[in-house]
């Protein structure tokens, strides 16, 4: 996992929502969303790169299981700052693109390590 495609879009994936987060804080936005979608989006690149110092493969995929549960967390929190006008529908649909490749990388990496 030297060159990992996943985890460098998902470290890029966490700082676009570093970013967003920086600017809603700005902004006075819904501080409590802040935090959580804060929390969810970081932990996704965090679980991926943790799963590389896996200490076996049930360990890998339960990296990765955590990694995938925090993508649908971070969903949610994105659709919730955008239907709540925290963010425009360009922003929106570019980071729940993002986090939606994110996703689908994981469920089949996950598909393939479980198969083997």
């Amino acid at each position: 996992m030297a060159d990992s495609i996943l985890r460098d879009k998902a470290k890029e994936f966490a700082k676009e929502i570093v970013f967003l987060c920086r600017e809603l804080k700005t902004n006075r936005k819904e501080s409590v969303l802040i935090n959580q979608i804060l929390r969810s989006a970081t932990s996704i690149g965090a679980n991926i790169h943790e799963a590389q110092y896996a200490q076996g493969t049930k360990d890998f995929i339960s990296k990765l299981e955590i990694a995938q549960k925090e993508c649908y967390e971070t969903e949610y929190w994105l659709e919730l700052l955008f239907e709540t006008e925290c963010m425009t529908e360009e922003k929106y649909k570019k980071l729940q693109n993002d986090c939606g490749a994110i996703r689908r990388m994981l469920i089949a990496s996950l598909k393939t390590i479980k198969s083997k």
